[in-house]
């Protein structure tokens, strides 16, 4: 493993805020853990519905409203263009159901990774001409589609785009939904696609009310039907999870634990092994997300889907069960992947290298964002790995760690090199590219060398900080109290609470097929507990402090409390 600096720090506790949500007759814990995470006062820890940011406040949403109500009074033809990711499988699933229980005459078609690239091009333009369609909704793409907008208009077919990802110098002309566009002073930035749809087809419920469109043979539909989809997108795509989103996390979780979801969800539920009555964000980011996906990734998301829209659970349940092999596919595919890249990496990176780039042509392109991450995971740089797609030309997807903004600083390189990066895009940790091929070593100096500028400026830029929430009471080591913490809603942006303290060991044994973790028994103040320890061979010394978090591993029928140890250094 890379050598790089790793230390342990401790959350600043805003005790104002602290002390004002305890008043509020907030848990005292909890209160703590909230004031820590940018929590301002008490009204957010309320997830109701009620407390959504009104729609007007989005840009252009009642302007998408009225063209979709134009739309469906006149019967015209819609097509849905998605995105082949879970945001953009549930973003689908979301307009699609939203917009057929309003009345509109409406279908999809998602790009295939492979043939047809990202967004709305304008091959795609012409694949909607074809299917005569008079307008094009973007759900989790389109912010960068000039080209397609223009051709779309061109064949007399207007488009709406909602979208959620950053906006270049150009954006298409044409309605634009979007909380990260120029001059949208919506307050949450945060929204995933899944959660723009969602606000569009609340303004067009709205509009459509004030047209006296529901009559006795159309009657008005609950969206709150689809949180459940929303929630997973929300929680797949890795937004930062801000009051807003907690609301429609929050709002699907409750609604799958009381059994009312979509038969998708349902069948997505149970070939993860997942109990839906016990529904938490990680199960949809380490169950049901990957699953979706994998059809993205190795084949075509129509089938993920398919799945999330099937009107009947056997159906369901079918595609669901297509989803779990592709995902296994998927596994092995990108584990043969990391093992080759490995196979061409130093088990530690220069001292002086910060990034890492890697290329070949057997790669998959489907899987090398999940790589480009366990390698981000494994050196803590930011990294990028990148497969052939055809025509000379390479794809590469990034990861990057806190502090350096990868978009941006793909900004940079296309600043300096204006002709060598033919696309880019992307966010703060996640960004994606397409080069030629034997200009890959250029990108991989010229992302050096701006990522070295970065961290010449932040000396600790490159070392890794586990932030944690401080020590933990023993009173607090109970299966009650964790059950309490996991039933909050944390995730990216709002982490899960983790703690540091100080135990010794009383045994320890190695665990797993091929030995490669440790389960030990740690004691503090008196109490015993149990400590597992993964991807982990070593033998522990006596005293130990450990980052770490409080579970609840339940196993046939019985529960019993485990902390799950992220890093330890010896006391």
């Amino acid at each position: 493993m890379t050598t790089h600096a790793k230390h342990i720090a401790t959350r600043s506790i805003n005790s104002h805020v602290q002390a004002a949500l305890q008043h509020a007759g907030t848990d005292p814990l909890l209160a703590q853990l909230y004031a820590a995470r940018n929590v301002q006062q008490a009204d957010e820890l309320d997830n109701s519905l009620a407390q959504l940011i009104p729609y007007a406040q989005l840009t252009n949403c009642q302007a998408a409203a009225t063209r979709l109500a134009d739309a469906i009074e006149r019967c015209e033809k819609m097509l849905i263009i998605a995105d082949y990711d879970a945001d953009g499988a549930t973003a689908c699933s979301v307009g699609m159901k939203g917009l057929v229980a309003m009345g509109a005459n409406v279908d999809f078609f998602v790009p295939n990774r492979f043939e047809h690239g990202y967004g709305l091009t304008p091959e795609l333009a012409d694949i909607a001409h074809e299917k005569h369609t008079q307008l094009i909704i973007t759900v989790d793409n389109g912010i960068s589609s000039v080209e397609g907008v223009a051709r779309a208009k061109e064949l007399g077919i207007d488009t709406i785009v909602t979208d959620h990802h950053s906006a270049g110098d150009r954006v298409p002309d044409c309605i634009i939904v979007n909380p990260n566009q120029r001059g949208c002073t919506f307050p949450s930035k945060s929204l995933a696609g899944v959660g723009v749809i969602f606000y569009v087809l609340i303004a067009l419920r709205a509009e459509l009310r004030t047209r006296h469109y529901f009559s006795g043979s159309l009657k008005e539909p609950k969206l709150d039907e689809l949180l459940d989809l929303v929630a997973l997108g929300t929680v797949a795509d890795v937004v930062p999870l801000d009051h807003n989103n907690r609301i429609l996390v929050s709002q699907g979780l409750k609604r799958i634990r009381a059994g009312k979801m979509s038969n998708g969800i349902r069948a997505l539920f149970e070939i993860a092994r997942r109990d839906p009555r016990k529904a938490q964000p990680f199960d949809m980011g380490f169950g049901l997300g990957p699953r979706v996906n994998a059809a993205g990734r190795l084949d075509d998301m129509s089938v993920g889907i398919a799945c999330l829209l099937a009107n009947d659970l056997e159906q369901a349940q079918t595609i669901a069960s297509d989803l779990n092999t592709l995902n296994r596919e998927r596994q092995e595919i990108e584990h043969g992947i990391l093992q080759d890249v490995l196979a061409m990496c130093p088990e530690t990176l220069p001292e002086n290298q910060t990034t890492l780039s890697v290329y070949h042509e057997g790669f998959h392109q489907g899987v090398v964002g999940i790589v480009a991450g366990r390698l981000k995971e494994r050196f803590y740089r930011p990294v990028f790995v990148f497969a052939p797609s055809g025509d000379g030309e390479i794809r590469g997807s990034g990861r990057s760690i806190t502090g350096i903004h990868l978009r941006d600083v793909l900004d940079v390189v296309s600043k300096r090199c204006p002709d060598m990066i033919i696309k880019f895009g992307g966010h703060a940790m996640a960004a994606g590219l397409t080069l030629q091929e034997e200009r890959f070593a250029e990108f991989s100096q010229v992302l050096e060398d701006v990522v070295r500028g970065l961290a010449e400026q932040d000396e600790d830029l490159l070392s890794q900080t586990y932030l944690t929430d401080g020590s933990l009471k023993t009173a607090d080591l109970t299966i009650e109290r964790v059950h309490l913490l996991n039933n909050q809603v944390w995730g990216q942006g709002f982490p899960p609470p983790s703690f540091a303290d100080v135990f010794r060991v009383v045994r320890q044994q190695p665990m797993g097929t091929d030995k490669q973790h440790v389960k030990a028994w740690v004691e503090k103040d008196g109490s015993v507990f149990e400590a597992m320890f993964w991807r982990f061979n070593q033998t522990l010394p006596e005293n130990v402090r450990l980052v770490y978090r409080p579970i609840v591993n339940e196993w046939r029928g019985n529960q019993e409390l485990q902390l799950y140890v992220d890093y330890w250094e010896a006391v």
